[in-house]
């Protein structure tokens, strides 16, 4: 009976062991599965940023490129604006110009 026993003891031991590692391996699987969940959910996540990120750059250079004419265009009436004027400044004082250098070239000083 005492040989009966200890049977049914290895046995109980056995089957404990058992599931315990159905157990161990459900644990295992469940985790496994909780990471590659969570290494899609990542992927998703990434991906949509990055489409975000490149909408956005897009938007940018087309925004700068588009005002780039529109800024050369600008730029060049503001230096033809200049021009005229430096032009215009430069005639009306030609006049006084010449005369205090020929003022200075042809005094002598004694």
């Amino acid at each position: 009976m005492d040989a009966n026993r200890g049977q049914n003891g290895i046995q109980q031991l056995l089957a404990a062991e058992q599931e315990a590692q159905h157990i161990v391996n459900a644990a295992r699987n469940a985790k496994l599965a909780r990471l590659k969940q969570a290494k899609e959910e990542a992927e998703k996540e990434i991906a949509e940023f990055r489409s975000r990120t490149e909408k956005e750059f897009q938007r940018k250079v087309s925004e700068s490129s588009g005002d780039s004419g529109a800024n050369v265009k600008r730029l060049e009436q503001e230096t033809e604006a200049k021009i005229h004027n430096l032009k215009g400044e430069a005639a009306r004082i030609s006049h006084d110009v010449v005369h205090m250098l020929l003022k200075h070239v042809t005094t002598v000083r004694t």
